[in-house]
């Protein structure tokens, strides 16, 4: 049984969804890493280390839990960590295509190790970083969506912005 998962991501921010996912992967794996993926193709709000710097702050509480930066394949960085475990997150019946494929590329690259997909709570669900940035630019409250301390960086990096 592997003792180590990974759970990669861009985390830009860090949502209440990704942490519940964290602690699902907790409660199965003794050790979770939350690989925050340098990724410039996405063009995150937020730099690699401002989300690292989230992401541990979210995470302080969380046993097993250590949050790293990483850039390249994933499948590197797993072998390399010792992991033979991607954890990825199932929100909607719509992340389920672009995750499959996700899954049986890595599959193709790294037969020796597995994705496991994590559905987060029903009332996360709906929740995505995208449609966070978009709503905290127009001024919502995000406090059932983020940890205060992601709101105040989410709004304070947009209004530095416009």
């Amino acid at each position: 049984m592997c003792q180590r998962a990974i759970y990669p991501g861009t985390f830009d921010p860090v949502t209440y969804g990704h942490i519940d996912l964290i602690k699902r992967a907790q409660d199965a794996f003794s050790e979770v890493l939350v690989a925050v993926a340098l990724n410039p193709y996405k063009k995150p709000l937020f730099s690699l280390k401002e989300r690292v710097a989230m992401l541990k702050k979210a995470t302080a509480d969380l046993k097993g839990v250590e949050v790293v930066e990483f850039d390249g394949l994933v499948v590197d960085f797993a072998r390399k960590n010792k992991s033979k475990v991607l954890i990825r997150g199932l929100r909607m019946v719509s992340d389920f295509e672009y995750e499959f494929q996700m899954a049986l590329t890595n599959r193709k690259l790294a037969p020796d190790i597995e994705t496991i997909f994590l559905m987060p709570q029903e009332s996360y669900s709906y929740l995505s970083a995208t449609l966070l940035k978009e709503a905290a630019s127009l001024g919502a409250n995000l406090s059932s969506f983020v940890p205060d301390f992601v709101e105040k960086a989410l709004k304070e990096k947009l209004k530095n912005r416009t």
